[in-house]
């Protein structure tokens, strides 16, 4: 299950992950030479084997009603998102089938009138992706210091000019761009080398004090959420119910917020479950196996770890195993 109690923005090293991550990217499968094709809309497995038991980010489903309206604005950032949660496909599978599958999405959940709009924002953030690639390669921008850093941050700004209108940067970039500038701005204050300490404290209390609310929201919310937690924690050692719990979170954050942790929570007990039977089941074949040779041994414990586990939970078994 994906958890999104808030959606979070990349920061400061995400930027520099993106820049590198499209390195690879295949030239052959440029947007100007390929044209969509929206699939119908059926219900679908996952569209590759890491996206399995997660959703879409990108949250088109609850547009208000005025946006049937020819004059209201794509949905800029939630269209980014999606755009986004399919491209991490990239290695599983092709740039053509990733964007046919991002076409049939937004065939199946935008109005009619956005399609046309929605497609070609697509089409041009595909280009900038690519674009990125002759970035990153550029010797003029390579290092790791955070001024080297600013440049990557300022080149890679100046290169979405050239396929977005300010609106569009704004609404798919905005965010994250104050985020990343504002992450800049306190890692130049704490490198700097001219600065006391009590300087390097009254200017970051500077930032903190002129930053955005939303931003201010987005900072504190990883580190609310562990707040919660901790409530969560204590109030079960004193006997609370499920029921208590979910009253917390919902007063503290909100009643979807509460609804998908008590899931979390659920599915953890359950894997614990799980992982009790594995080790006892494990042990007693240990045992009788004792004076097997070792290579039987093995091939029984594989047996048993295929019969309980999927491929990627075996790959957690390795923390639990003694």
């Amino acid at each position: 299950m994906k958890l999104r109690v808030r959606h979070l923005a990349w920061g400061l090293f995400g930027l520099v992950l993106v820049l590198a991550g499209w390195r690879w990217w295949p030239h052959a499968a440029s947007p100007e030479t390929s044209s969509f094709s929206a699939a119908p809309v059926v219900v679908r497995a996952a569209f590759v084997h890491s996206m399995q038991d997660t959703v879409p980010d990108g949250d088109l489903r609850a547009l208000p009603a005025a946006a049937q309206a020819q004059s209201v604005p794509l949905p800029y950032a939630e269209l980014k998102r999606l755009f986004d949660y399919y491209l991490s496909a990239v290695g599983e599978q092709s740039i053509d089938a990733i964007r046919l599958e991002i076409s049939s999405e937004l065939q199946r959940r935008l109005p009619a009138h956005q399609l046309p709009g929605a497609r070609r924002l697509l089409a041009l953030y595909l280009q900038f992706k690519l674009a990125l690639v002759g970035l990153d390669k550029n010797p003029e921008l390579a290092g790791a210091g955070v001024q080297a850093v600013r440049r990557r941050l300022l080149a890679m700004q100046d290169l979405r000019s050239q396929f977005f209108s300010a609106e569009e940067t704004q609404g798919m970039f905005g965010f994250e761009d104050d985020y990343d500038m504002d992450a800049v701005a306190r890692l130049e204050i704490s490198q700097n080398p001219a600065l006391t300490a009590a300087q390097k404290k009254e200017q970051l209390a500077t930032l903190d004090a002129t930053q955005s609310a939303v931003l201010r929201e987005e900072r504190e919310a990883p580190r609310r959420v562990l707040r919660i937690e901790q409530m969560a924690q204590d109030l079960r050692a004193q006997g609370a119910s499920d029921d208590d719990v979910y009253r917390l979170r919902s007063r503290e954050l909100n009643p979807e917020a509460a609804a998908r942790l008590a899931e979390v929570d659920r599915e953890e007990i359950a894997w614990k479950s799980r992982i009790a039977t594995y080790l006892s089941e494990r042990s007693k074949l240990l045992e009788a196996q004792a004076d097997a040779p070792p290579a039987q041994r093995e091939s029984a414990l594989v047996q048993l770890r295929q019969s309980r586990f999927s491929p990627d939970e075996r790959r957690r078994l390795a923390a639990y195993e003694p």
